[in-house]
């Protein structure tokens, strides 16, 4: 299955829990991918990749259908493992802002979709980490998709962003993908002893929104793990956000999509 974590606001976590949910996949043993749209690169950060002149990543994957860069590259020749068995990733570069008019310009929204086609057989789960705004590179990820989840940070700016957000995901499902399955709101740093959080999550349940039963928490341990470049599964297995990554990639898996 192929899933995009998605917010057109930054700072929700969206590379936390797509780096986080990919490792746990990894950890359990599936050959995963994940693929890092977003040019600041923190997912390929985090997940333990080290980029060189030599490695190829997903903006060299769009660029070589424009102009002249074109090339016959397969998508397997952008995917690179990581120090962490069973986890692959198709990096990101500071290069997917330089090309994103181009692409935009000559409509290759698609080109995404197809190069994963090729390699969801090789995979046993594919993740998609988005830049935060709706553009094409978000627009491109959920075409490709099977489904999405949206991170929620317990915040009312981030609250009242979910509708909008919405509206856009559902125009591009009825426009380009009808199969899109919104898979859930996830709860992210979450903090059960506020009562802000509490209301803000009884809002968005009371609008009939899918909110994810596993919560993940607010700890200095996640920040821990970014500066590891350790994911939580790899570096804390039993810590208790570990064990809530686990029960909301069980709960995503049980969506059979």
């Amino acid at each position: 299955m192929i899933i995009v974590v998605f917010n057109q606001k930054g700072g929700v976590g969206k590379s936390t829990i797509s780096t986080n949910l990919a490792a746990q996949s990894a950890k359990l043993g599936h050959k995963t991918l994940l693929v890092d749209l977003d040019a600041q690169g923190n997912s390929t950060h985090y997940a333990g990749f080290n980029p060189n002149e030599e490695s190829l990543s997903v903006a060299d994957m769009f660029k070589q259908v424009v102009g002249i860069f074109r090339t016959a590259k397969k998508p397997a020749e952008f995917v690179h493992p990581t120090p962490f068995e069973n986890l692959y990733v198709m990096p990101s570069s500071p290069a997917l802002a330089d090309v994103e008019r181009e692409l935009e310009s000559r409509y290759k929204i698609f080109k995404l979709k197809d190069a994963l086609k090729e390699l969801k057989d090789e995979f046993d789960h594919i993740f998609i980490d988005t830049p935060p705004n709706f553009n094409f590179y978000s627009k491109a990820a959920l075409i490709a998709a099977d489904g999405f989840c949206v991170p929620f940070d317990c915040d009312d700016f981030s609250a009242q962003a979910i509708d909008h957000l919405l509206e856009n995901a559902t125009e591009l499902k009825e426009d380009h993908n009808p199969e899109l399955k919104l898979l859930g709101i996830v709860v992210n740093q979450f903090n059960s002893q506020a009562k802000l959080p509490k209301e803000l999550i009884d809002t968005l349940k009371k609008k009939g929104l899918p909110v994810l039963e596993s919560y993940i928490s607010a700890t200095v341990k996640v920040k821990e793990s970014h500066s590891k470049r350790t994911p939580v599964p790899f570096y804390l297995p039993k810590h208790k956000v570990a064990r809530q990554i686990a029960a909301l990639f069980e709960e995503l898996d049980a969506n059979k999509l």
